[in-house]
């Protein structure tokens, strides 16, 4: 069984390498904190819990939509690796 981190580092390279969401696409598109905004909407349990279905400023509806329906224990692995992707932001702005 795969611990929690390496659950979250396969998601967040799929992030990279299947949707394309590098440290530069983040840096362009999600520079006012989506990307945390995101990550804490899917800790939210249940998924009908208030303004969780209003996705984070300049997102795609239907793929956070597809994000937000996923089981919780996904969600956290996405909300785990969404982090991961606002550290390197961050990082990269400093």
């Amino acid at each position: 069984m795969k611990s929690g981190t390496e659950l979250i580092a396969e998601e967040r390279q799929e992030q990279i390498e299947k949707h394309g969401r590098t440290i530069v696409s983040d840096k362009a598109q999600n520079s006012s904190y989506q990307l945390s905004i995101a990550a804490s909407k899917m800790l939210a349990y249940p998924a009908e819990a208030h303004n969780v279905e209003v996705p984070p400023n300049g997102w795609d509806v239907d793929l956070y939509k597809k994000m937000r329906e996923k089981p919780y224990k996904e969600r956290l692995i996405i909300a785990g690796a969404l982090i991961a992707a606002e550290i390197d932001r961050l990082q990269a702005e400093s």
